[in-house]
């Protein structure tokens, strides 16, 4: 795995890091017009931040599988307990990409702009599923670690 694990641990805390610094700043600013004059300032920064971390998440994932001879396992239909825990953990991942997906379109489009209540629901049911899904993906890294 060598240098690449080391990127790619640097890229899941300041994804999941972010993640949960944007949960706890949006369960906290109940109050609207301060939202207001916060989240134009801080979303774009974030979201430029968070794109940059989950490309190095993507790519060093998707090289560390090809370098260590996964895809032909996971391609295989292999059933061994880590190749199982790391498909798990690929679906959680291309389900959070989607999520990610929606919700930054959803957020740079309307930044600045009010919302519809669809554009809302849509947005913080998605920023909520990542939140969540990022500590099942953690979890299962960690599972898989332990393993390795």
């Amino acid at each position: 795995m060598g240098y690449l694990i080391h990127f790619h641990l640097f890229a899941a805390i300041a994804w999941i890091g972010g993640s949960i610094f944007m949960f706890v700043l949006g369960v906290t600013l109940v109050d609207k017009e301060k939202q207001k004059s916060v989240y134009p300032h801080i979303g774009p920064i974030f979201g430029y931040f968070e794109l940059v971390s989950l490309a190095i998440l993507l790519s060093s994932g998707l090289v560390m599988i090809y370098n260590n001879n996964l895809l032909e396992l996971l391609l295989a239909g292999d059933t061994s307990h880590v190749v199982e825990l790391l498909r798990r953990k690929l679906y959680l991942v291309g389900f959070l990409v989607v999520m990610t997906i929606l919700h930054i379109t959803i957020a740079f489009r309307t930044n600045n702009k009010e919302r519809t209540f669809l554009e809302n629901l849509f947005s913080r049911g998605s920023s909520l599923l990542i939140f969540f899904i990022n500590l099942f993906v953690l979890h299962y890294a960690i599972m898989i670690r332990s393993i390795l």
